[in-house]
């Protein structure tokens, strides 16, 4: 036995010191491969500051490997190690499968159920405490959040530290009544864009690992146009650099998941080529290819690109969001993921009050059409600390049925739902393996109709296990084996389901 071992998907790390003088972010380079009995796997290290230089290797297959490091600066090194088993509810990086949907790299169904932080892992220890312990006790598998600071409404205090050398614009004459007039303002900053603050990005490092024992994907967003610290605006040449020590850093860890960007159609500065450029550096430079998209505001990006692996979407209608599921299950043959179908709270803009109930609907008519629905919480506070932004603990009421949904879409038969038409006025899912008209398997939501029964005509030679389902107060009522022919008594309120199971 290799006296190195590293946990399949884990990650097995080679640092080797090196010179710290002049600037090692961009004089300097440190790369491995990294060989065992099914892959070979090509990885690009980083300068992690004090004269340290890192490559990180997350190995997918147990048994015996070997690498190789070398650098600019004359270094080498070489040696073993012993890929063990996977670590307990370790799973793997997630993936698309069966076209629509997504499984673990073991195969393990996932069943996106995700929420928005945006920028968390930049508040205080105690609200990052909080946030993290308000995580442990929820339901939510994937949490979106910014790799840079956001400067909008409710968010005006500075972040814990900064991703460059340097020093920020002051900040004091910032005000909830002219926040908007710093967005995407460059003067008064002084960074240098050519040299990271380690610190930073080792911070965010160990929040992704503490997402990790959650069980919680981390969906990293890369660029997002709130900003009056000038990321937003960088050159190409910057931009680039930024790009490839962020994969260098971030990409071995088996949870990450990359989104190009929060509301890429608000950045001026950028262009669909320096988006498809972005892309091209992912693919180039992250060897695992994790799950990869890119966020909107009104202008839908082209998701039929072939580095996009799932559609990552923003309702841009008033009142539709998961309504649309079908259709872009159809236009694009992906999985359709609603990041933002707007966020249950109280606050002054349209997208962030919506009823707890209304989040609830949402969810449950994402994902019986075939989606995977996201959740956001805006409620006013004193301190001015909301879920969507900061994190810390949720007051809201949707959050607390989501672990309930789960539960139901983990008994579907196989691998995930599709739409199915059986009548005009209900949403139904059924099995997405099956090709058949008639389905042994039916989830069917009612949302905010209120039918005090409903009538189902099957053959007679069929049984059928009835539930009737209450999505807002979690409950489940068994009403026995029926067949042919029956009717299914509602109590004539809102939120109700029902699962038809062919025995």
């Amino acid at each position: 036995m290799n006296l190195h071992t590293c946990p399949k998907w884990d990650i097995f790390e080679v640092t080797v010191s090196g010179p710290s003088e002049g600037n090692p972010f961009t004089e300097q380079w440190i790369r491995g491969v990294f060989s065992g009995a099914n892959e070979t796997v090509r990885c690009d290290g980083f300068y992690d500051g004090e004269g340290f230089y890192r490559v990180r290797f997350m190995p997918s297959f147990e048994g015996d490997y070997t690498y190789q490091v070398s650098t600019s600066f004359g270094v080498r090194e070489a040696g073993s190690f012993t890929v063990t088993a996977p670590g307990q509810d370790i799973h793997g990086p997630v993936r698309v499968a069966n076209t629509c949907h997504m499984a673990y790299e073991d195969g393990t169904p996932y069943y996106s159920i995700g929420t928005t932080c945006y920028v968390w892992e930049l508040q205080s220890d105690e609200v990052i405490a909080d946030t993290l312990r308000t995580l442990e006790k929820s339901a939510f598998n994937k949490i979106r959040f910014c790799i840079f600071p956001k400067h909008y409404a409710h968010n005006l205090r500075e972040p814990r530290s900064y991703p460059y050398e340097g020093t920020p614009v002051d900040s004091r004459g910032i005000t909830p009544d002219n926040f908007w007039q710093y967005t995407g303002r460059t003067e008064g900053n002084h960074w240098d864009f050519a040299r990271f603050n380690p610190a930073y990005f080792r911070h965010i490092e160990n929040c992704i690992r503490k997402l990790r024992k959650l069980g919680i994907e981390a969906d990293l967003i890369m660029m997002h146009p709130y900003d009056r610290w000038g990321f937003s605006c960088m050159s190409r040449e910057q931009d680039d650099l930024y790009w490839n020590y962020a994969v260098a850093r971030f990409s071995a860890f088996s949870n990450v998941w990359w989104s190009l960007a929060n509301e890429y159609d608000l950045m001026p500065a950028k262009t669909l080529d320096d988006w498809e450029h972005y892309a091209d550096i992912l693919c180039r430079r992250d060897p695992y290819r994790h799950m990869r998209s890119i966020h909107n505001c009104g202008s839908y990006y082209d998701y039929s690109r072939p580095w996009i692996t799932h559609c990552s979407l923003q309702r841009t209608d008033l009142y539709k969001s998961s309504e649309l599921t079908e259709e872009f299950r159809n236009r694009y043959k992906k999985p359709v993921i609603w990041d933002e179908i707007a966020y249950e709270g109280n606050i002054e803009y349209g997208w962030g009050n919506i009823s707890p109930q209304e989040m609830l609907r949402r969810f449950w008519e994402a994902a019986v059409r075939g989606g995977y629905p996201g959740h956001g919480e805006t409620y006013l506070d004193p301190e001015d600390i909301l879920w969507w932004s900061h994190g810390g603990v949720l007051h809201g009421e949707s959050h607390k049925r989501f672990g309930f949904l789960l539960d139901i879409l983990k008994q579907t038969p196989g691998h995930g739902l599709k739409p199915a038409h059986p009548d005009w006025d209900e949403v139904c899912g059924v099995p997405d393996q099956i090709s058949s008209p008639v389905s042994d398997y039916y989830l069917i939501y009612y949302s905010f109709m209120r039918p005090g029964l409903r009538a189902f005509r099957f053959d007679e030679n069929s049984r059928w296990q009835v539930r009737v389902i209450d999505t807002w107060n979690m409950t489940v009522e068994d009403r026995g084996i029926l067949s042919g022919t029956f009717t299914v008594e509602l109590p004539g309120r809102e939120y109700m389901a029902i699962q038809l199971r062919r025995l």
